[in-house]
């Protein structure tokens, strides 16, 4: 088999039979590339997308819900309709403790702080956050450290700062850790600086300093903004959400049907949804593609059994000459494959070019809606090898009707 694909005479047989009608070729072929066109494409626009997400995204413990506390929407227990609500540390702990499946929670504190060095300034939002954050929410640091143990055991001034606040505040190139900026007249030591963040989600975290220093400059006492809550891999968040705020409204006093006591955002459920759109684009994308190859496919087994009736003449003779029926059917497989591999290939490269042309019109930017949108090497060699067993195939079907006929019957074919 292996001498027969590299003899002269077989591709000289294959190049007779496609060159004898070139137009009905051409056209045979474009069912197989278009159908692979369409599956390399879609699958890379479906990874760019899930890389644009995952960039957004990513630096987050998926499995996490955002709460807070609002006002109180029935009265319960001798209070009114319409009480603020506040989160208190000690409600961490107790959420840490009895809730089943809770990984990390982070409390979290905000304000607005007028930050000033040497004649430059700004408003920006301050966190006071623990070491922890860096665990449920990765901070890329450029320079320096983020906040530990100590600064909170201390209750340090010291400070994170993000990239944007660097650019304001300090000259192109000049060493920001250990310099100090200004924050309500307050002196604090520079010791990181963050890259920006690609997600939008929730306040913006300009500044970072330690909880127990943003508790003493703001009088927050034990009061907290909001809880980053991460539940382990194996539980569900949704469920652990829900046993958070049953919890919560016991430790407030708030009635059990009260649902605009708190607020929430839980990004494992959206999470979810998105990943469950990206794998349902892939499988749709999968299907779609080979049916259109297939159909392709079975376009070129059509146009073999035509080509085999119009060579029926030609093969009587070789049969009478002493060709085997295996020699036959290997020639007409061999035409099959090469014509699907042929038209496959060519969609691959079709393929690789429409990914570049959508990564230079939509890939670049933060704001990108496909990052890096391609398809891997296994993929490439998946659809090839579809390509090849479908063309093997969809070949026997022509080279059985070829081998079927009688030499002296097909000697009398005119």
């Amino acid at each position: 088999m292996i001498r027969f694909l590299f003899d002269r005479d077989t591709w000289q047989e294959v190049y007779d039979s496609m060159s004898k009608n070139k137009l009905r070729t051409a056209i045979t072929m474009v069912g197989v590339w278009w159908g692979i066109l369409l599956l390399i494409t879609l699958l890379g626009a479906a990874r760019g997308m899930e890389n644009s997400f995952n960039r957004a995204f990513g630096d987050f413990a998926t499995n996490s819900v955002f709460v807070w506390g609002q006002n109180t929407s029935k009265p319960f227990k001798g209070f009114q309709e319409g009480k603020r609500v506040r989160l208190k540390l000690s409600h961490a702990k107790k959420i840490e403790e009895n809730v089943e499946g809770i990984e990390f929670v982070v409390p979290r504190n905000r304000n607005q702080a007028f930050v000033v060095r040497n004649f430059l300034s700004g408003s920006y939002s301050v966190n006071g956050d623990y070491p922890l954050l860096d665990k449920v929410q990765k901070k890329k640091l450029l320079n320096g450290r983020f906040i530990n143990q100590n600064d909170i055991d201390d209750n340090k001034k010291v400070a994170v700062i993000s990239e944007d606040i660097y650019k304001q505040l300090f000259e192109k190139d000049e060493q920001a850790i250990g310099r100090y900026i200004q924050m309500n007249s307050i002196n604090f030591t520079v010791i990181g600086v963050t890259q920006n963040s690609n997600a939008n989600m929730g306040p913006s975290s300009d500044i970072h300093i330690p909880f127990t220093t943003f508790q003493q400059i703001y009088n927050q006492g034990d009061t907290i903004g909001w809880l980053m809550i991460t539940g382990k891999p194996e539980y569900n968040i949704k469920q652990i959400e829900e046993d958070a705020k049953l919890l919560l409204r016991n430790l407030n006093k708030i009635h059990p049907q009260d649902k605009r006591a708190f607020g929430s955002f839980n990004l494992g459920k959206e999470f979810a949804k998105i990943t469950g759109f990206l794998k349902g684009m892939q499988f749709l994308t999968w299907f779609v593609g080979i049916a259109t190859l297939i159909a392709g496919v079975f376009a070129i087994g059509n146009i073999l059994l035509i080509t085999v009736k119009e060579r029926t003449k030609e093969i009587g003779v070789r049969r009478a000459l002493g060709a085997t029926p295996f020699e036959i059917k290997r020639q007409i497989v061999v035409e099959a494959v090469f014509l699907t591999f042929i038209a496959g290939l060519l969609g691959i490269i079709s393929g690789g070019w429409m990914l570049i042309a959508a990564d230079s019109a939509w890939g670049q930017g933060d704001d990108a809606t496909l990052v890096n949108a391609s398809v891997s090497i296994a993929v490439v060699f998946i659809a090839l090898l579809i390509l090849v067993t479908l063309g093997t195939l969809i070949g026997l079907i022509p080279a059985f009707k070829a081998t079927s006929i009688k030499p002296i019957e097909a000697l009398r074919e005119e």
